[in-house]
């Protein structure tokens, strides 16, 4: 790890996303407290600022019209790796850290003080910060206004992670009785009809002799086969998608691809199927009871929706600085490119029948779609008609 990077870089990222304020406008809000700032300090430049990975995102800035400014050169890569505590840099011209840097050499700025933006989890966000064309010192009324102000800054930020948190929980209610609304009418139509054809069957083979069963009479029993086979493929479907959500509870752990590859295919039931998958012992960090739910679903698609004679899934995986990648490809039946839009949408179905005969539900893809989502993680598709299917999904760390 770079010595002006934090040592828990990636998780203080991770911090910095979820509170959804990189690039977005300004608000007077902010801009009250950097005209506030620079006004006690009496200084020309007062910023609010965001870390991301490679750059320093401007939430508020008075005395310059940036909106950004590359990290590498950003005084507050400095600050964020104090203690809760003032950094201030009283002559930039002296300090071998900074001469070179051309905000002093073509801006001329030579002074700096700021204020790290630690949240309640402990992670610096960004800074509060003032720059100077003079060398100078701060007062200590001036220190402590500076400090309180940040503090100020940070509630903002809490707001606004409260209230887009809110917002996602609304749009996630709104859709949750959408689904349920689809469910309704499925109850009424889709599957009140088996419901029916069991019980009026049931009544025509009490009907029958019960000492011997006629032809017509085994053809009836195909069809209570056939109409509970259909209801129970439902009903698991629905209970898979509702029970991806349960999944999201039990959060992130230590666990190895190995670990988790190998409780997939003990769970299927594979018989002279080929099934290629990445044999890591690596660490991984993450939610392993959904992320097993998710690349069951797939793979266990993959198998079904599969009338070769020699079946095959292929999985691979790789890691960057921020994200797990995953990929799914099949030898199936492929997807044909009308459907491919909307194949993550519930109840939607290809058409096509499994290698038992039964018609999808257009659950377990859905199921797919929306545990990646709330992981934070997207999920497309590359397909076919014919040549087969693969997968991609990223999820991070």
């Amino acid at each position: 790890m770079s010595p002006n990077l934090p040592a828990n870089e990636n998780a203080r990222l991770s911090e910095v996303r979820k509170y959804q304020i990189l690039d977005t406008l300004p608000e007077e809000e902010y801009d009250n407290i950097t005209h506030i700032i620079a006004t006690v300090c009496d200084v020309p430049v007062s910023l609010i600022t965001l870390l991301d990975s490679d750059r320093n995102f401007l939430k508020s800035h008075y005395g310059i019209d940036d909106q950004e400014s590359p990290r590498n050169i950003s005084f507050c890569t400095q600050t964020i790796l104090q203690k809760n505590d003032l950094f201030m840099v009283k002559d930039a011209r002296e300090d071998n850290r900074f001469r070179n840097n051309p905000i002093v050499t073509e801006r001329k700025m030579v002074f700096y003080a700021g204020v790290p933006l630690i949240n309640e989890n402990g992670f610096p966000l960004g800074t509060l910060c003032i720059y100077d064309t003079k060398p100078r010192e701060l007062t200590d009324e001036q220190k402590t206004i500076l400090k309180r102000m940040a503090k100020q800054v940070l509630s903002l930020f809490e707001l606004h992670y409260r209230n887009t948190l809110l917002i996602q929980a609304q749009k996630e209610q709104k859709l949750r009785n959408e689904r349920l609304n689809k469910f309704a009418h499925l109850v009424s139509h889709d599957l009140k009809s088996p419901l029916a054809n069991i019980n009026a069957l049931t009544q025509l083979l009490k009907e029958e002799n019960e000492g011997s069963l006629s032809e017509d009479s085994l053809e009836y029993i195909g069809y209570i086969k056939e109409s509970t086979e259909s209801l129970k493929n439902y009903i698991e479907g629905l209970l898979k998608f509702y029970k991806s959500i349960d999944a999201l509870e039990k959060g992130k752990a230590y666990t190895t691809l190995s670990e988790i590859f190998e409780a997939i295919e003990d769970m299927l039931s594979l018989q002279e199927r080929k099934f290629i998958y990445p044999e890591a012992h690596t660490s991984i960090y993450v939610n392993k009871a959904a992320l097993e739910q998710i690349l069951f679903n797939l793979i266990d698609n993959a198998y079904k929706y599969n009338h070769h004679e020699n079946p095959e899934v292929n999985v691979s995986f790789y890691e960057d600085s921020l994200n797990y990648h995953f990929s799914i490809m099949d030898n199936g039946l492929g997807i044909p490119s009308d459907k491919q839009h909307e194949i993550f949408d519930m109840f939607v179905t290809t058409g096509e029948k499994d290698f038992k005969g039964q018609e999808g539900t257009g659950v377990g893809l859905a199921a797919v779609k929306s545990l990646i989502e709330k992981l934070g993680g997207s999920i497309h598709l590359e397909s076919e008609k014919g040549k087969g299917s693969t997968f991609k999904f990223q999820i991070p760390k």
